[in-house]
């Protein structure tokens, strides 16, 4: 299948822009012209609605897209409650939140027949998704397909960030490829499957419930820079014209729910919106930096921000540290020692991180807590205070962070994994005295 999946993804093609009021149509004829819902749809075609706002909310805000299907998503059995696995949910209650330092080993690999819903694992989060604040962070590990089902999200919009292994999406608006080095973005809602490109994936899901990601507001900085809107790519129209039952897993609330319809709920074959999926390549993030002295602060890094009702409060920002030069002088380079009102939570794709020596790996990830006190290990301090502040280009790692405005609380299988890392700590011993009156 993987090699299926492979040749798939390869011809792709891609609708451009974020935010877009994107339309694809996979037959001529089947996008009506001039409303939405007409009498009789074309080619004898369902007219459905997919809201990801509320009517009224700002058009700036407004997520809704048109959906023009072979079976309305009516025509479905009853959901019946499944087990939830490894999956949680917001409110996180299972066990105190905790201000220590933690930092974990990447996931063990998963048990044959795994695919990406039944591989995902949940490491904590903050808020209610019954209330639509906050958000879950989550890992996967899988090498089977999903087959024969699909799964949706109702408590939120899933960003995947592939860590080993490249994804297939197929996506009731069409098809995705993601592999690592990129992130894609599933709205709430959006049902999709998930097939393998390279036989075993694994990677980080953030399960945002409060209002939609976009793009950060640049002020100062301009009308260009960081994450430019024209390379965020969504799928063209592509449907699935099957009758074979098909498994529908929702997460609702925090539980899983299923039922088994007579057909593909993938059967889309015309859309026009703005609730779209969308992939895009970290790599082409336009890092903007200091050319003079000091260390910015992440927030430059941000690729998307999920607003909450406090201005620059965010509910949730994904920060991605992409290769870039490092010139500042009489400046220590690497990330500051700092203490933060927000909650740090960050992953690593490939390579290394330069605030962290050893121990930080690919598929780990570290969390620090709101105020728990942060910053380079001592090994790195000692390098970065005597290295000679010649220009420097950082590009042997890749590595991203989940922000929130609230703590984030573990799970208790993640404070109680085989894979934390125990003496986490340890990496600040050693920092010694150096004053002198």
């Amino acid at each position: 299948m993987s090699e299926q999946a492979r040749k798939t993804a390869e011809g792709l093609e891609y609708l451009t822009g974020f935010g877009n009021e994107h339309s694809s149509e996979a037959v001529p004829g089947a996008l009506p012209s001039g409303r939405n819902s007409p009498q009789r749809a074309p080619l004898g075609l369902y007219a459905e609605q997919l809201s990801g706002s509320a009517f009224t909310e700002p058009r700036s805000h407004n997520r809704r897209s048109w959906l023009y299907r072979i079976r309305p998503s009516a025509a479905h059995p009853p959901f019946t409650r499944v087990d939830n696995g490894s999956l949680r949910t917001a409110p996180f209650t299972e066990a105190p939140a905790d201000p220590n330092r933690l930092r974990w080993n990447p996931l063990p690999d998963p048990a044959p027949g795994t695919d990406f819903l039944a591989g995902l694992w949940t490491l904590g989060g903050n808020g209610d998704a019954a209330q639509r604040t906050g958000m879950a962070i989550h890992l996967y590990s899988a090498d089977a397909d999903m087959t024969d089902r699909v799964f949706s999200d109702s408590d939120g919009e899933l960003l995947i960030v592939p860590e080993r292994g490249g994804l297939l999406l197929r996506t009731e608006l069409g098809l995705l490829a993601a592999r690592p080095g990129e992130v894609a973005l599933i709205p709430r809602g959006v049902r999709f499957r998930v097939e393998l490109l390279d036989g075993t994936a694994r990677g980080y899901v953030c399960e945002n419930y409060g209002r939609p990601f976009e793009l950060p507001d640049l002020g100062p900085i301009g009308a260009n820079g960081l994450a430019n809107a024209r390379d965020f790519r969504a799928p063209v129209a592509a449907y699935e014209d099957g009758d074979r039952p098909t498994e529908v897993v929702n997460k609702f609330c925090g539980n899983l729910w299923s039922a088994t319809y007579d057909h593909s709920p993938l059967d889309v074959v015309a859309w026009y919106g703005t609730h779209t999926p969308y992939v895009y390549d970290l790599h082409r993030f336009n890092v903007l930096g200091s050319i003079s002295y000091d260390h910015p602060d992440p927030s430059i890094f941000t690729v998307l921000t999920s607003p909450s009702d406090t201005p620059g409060l965010a509910g949730v920002d994904f920060v991605v540290f992409a290769p870039r030069w490092l010139v500042g002088e009489d400046t220590f380079r690497p990330p500051y020692f700092h203490r933060n009102v927000m909650s740090e939570y960050m992953g690593l794709i490939e390579g290394s991180y330069d605030a962290k020596a050893e121990g930080f790996v690919p598929g780990g990830g570290s969390l620090h807590n709101m105020m728990s006190a942060h910053g380079p290990d001592r090994e790195t301090f000692d390098r970065a205070s005597a290295a000679e502040l010649k220009p420097q280009k950082i590009d042997d790692g890749l590595a991203f962070m989940f922000e929130t405005r609230w703590p984030i609380t573990a799970t208790a299988q993640a404070a109680g994994a085989d894979h934390l890392q125990r003496a986490y700590d340890d990496v600040w011993e050693g920092l010694e005295r150096h004053f002198r009156a």
